[in-house]
């Protein structure tokens, strides 16, 4: 028998990782500071989670100047769309009971 959580992505087993990848998911783009508020985390917390993300190329990185102010905005790539989903997808099952 397969295991009900075989298909859960360790990647997002974080909360501030599935944060980051839902807000990403229901948002073209977002800038680090919007994820900051939206999150409620620190710096810290958030570049660690968010370089994670990044080393699995399930989100990708476009740094930028906006006038004199550096902006990095973060959207999420197709396989991370796709893993996440998946991942989702994995939730549902083992909450309603169907493998």
């Amino acid at each position: 028998m397969k295991s009900l959580i075989a298909n859960l992505n360790k990647a997002f087993d974080n909360k501030v990782r599935l944060g980051i990848m839902a807000a990403l998911t229901a948002n073209a783009e977002l800038d680090f500071n919007a994820l900051k508020t939206l999150l409620d985390v620190t710096d810290g917390n958030l570049a660690s989670h968010l370089k994670a993300l990044e080393k699995e190329k399930f989100i990708s990185v476009t740094k930028q100047f906006i006038g004199r102010k550096p902006n990095t905005r973060y959207e999420v790539t197709k396989s991370g769309r796709k893993a996440f989903r998946d991942h989702i997808d994995a939730l549902e099952k083992l909450i309603s009971g169907n493998e």
